[in-house]
């Protein structure tokens, strides 16, 4: 696989501001008139260009309402963003007008989802489709577009792109759906892409070309990316930093390599020490699993938002939240114990 991790780390990348500036992002939702529900609560990253971030979480973490806002597609009326700042190549997305933003969607920043059948319109050739977003950002026109539209097909390794242009989504497979998908999120050549869980409705053949699709597209096109993703094993393979999302907190960022080698927080250890291992001394062993269920919105107390869950949890725990801690050159963690506890010990029993 052609791995885009090389790309972050190139000194001249390192020496310029990054791509993308996300400070103490707060996003609320506002519902029947009770007290906002804040799913998304001071989060904070960069990304850096030509690199790719992985924000890791359980569902109801705040990793796919944290790319929502970056993209400023909240639900109308209930999802607000209630503080913080999100920067394009030092441009303040918050302060766009609805205009402007649809400006920045899709020409500046691309975005695949999870599931294609629900992205993309049933009643138009994904030809169509693709050519829209063409047509809408750029002096183009229906023809050009369509041959574009064309070529894109033939970029993300569709068979016959000619022919498939003219196909409506239900006439693919899930695979092609998703080829397709990803043809639309590039067709402007955005500087960043947001793949939010692009390969989890796909068997683990099929997610193994996207993520190599992925990986030759960046390489090619030299765009950074935001992967976000509930599988640590995912991450290990895309990205050099990561960012563990929990409750609508970051618990632990850093790099990818530091982070498994040595996670400083118990939530991240219980993801790490979940990945299934064809080779280890657990073999024969149940898979491990973390007890319990992330936390409503609704139902968040004021200490720790792990430690009904964690083994390692102490009275103190509970008393007030943990702060985001450095532990060591772009490593952070969000836990009191994090200096005593031998959380890699447990990872690799």
């Amino acid at each position: 696989m052609n791995d885009p991790r090389q790309q972050a780390t190139r000194p001249e990348d390192r020496k310029r501001s990054p791509l993308l500036e996300v400070r103490d992002l707060q996003t609320s939702f506002l519902l029947g008139g009770r007290d906002p529900l804040v799913a998304v609560d001071g989060v904070s990253f960069n990304v850096g260009a030509g690199e790719t971030l992985a924000i890791v979480g359980e569902s109801g973490s705040g990793k796919s309402v944290t790319a929502l806002s970056i993209m400023r597609l909240l639900p109308a009326r209930v999802g607000q963003i209630t503080g913080g700042s999100i920067r394009l190549e030092r441009r303040e997305l918050t302060e766009l007008r609805e205009d402007e933003m649809r400006a920045v969607r899709g020409k500046e920043i691309g975005m695949i989802f999870q599931e294609p059948m629900t992205s993309l319109n049933p009643v138009h050739t994904v030809g169509a489709q693709i050519a829209e977003v063409m047509i809408q950002h750029e002096d183009i026109t229906p023809r050009e577009a369509r041959e574009r539209s064309i070529e894109m097909l033939d970029t993300v390794g569709i068979s016959e792109p000619a022919r498939r242009v003219d196909s409506h989504p239900h006439e693919m497979s899930g695979g092609m759906r998703q080829r397709a998908m990803i043809a639309m999120a590039l067709a402007c050549r955005p500087s960043l892409l947001i793949a939010d869980e692009p390969t989890t409705a796909l068997d683990v053949t099929i997610q193994a070309q996207i993520l190599d699709l992925m990986a030759d597209l960046q390489d090619r096109l030299g765009m950074a990316i935001i992967f976000i993703t509930h599988d640590l094993g995912v991450v290990a393979q895309i990205a050099r930093r990561v960012v563990v999302m929990y409750a609508g907190q970051v618990v632990e960022s850093g790099p990818v390599e530091e982070i498994f080698n040595g996670p400083r927080m118990p939530y991240t250890a219980g993801l790490i020490g979940s990945i299934p291992r064809l080779r280890s001394s657990r073999r024969g062993q149940r898979l491990r699993t973390i007890p319990g269920n992330v936390p409503s919105l609704s139902d968040i107390g004021d200490g720790c938002r792990f430690s009904n869950r964690c083994t390692h949890a102490r009275p103190e725990c509970l008393e007030g939240p943990p702060e985001l801690e450095a532990v060591s050159g772009g490593h952070e963690t969000r836990c009191f114990r994090w200096r005593e506890l031998d959380l890699a010990a447990e990872v690799s029993a």
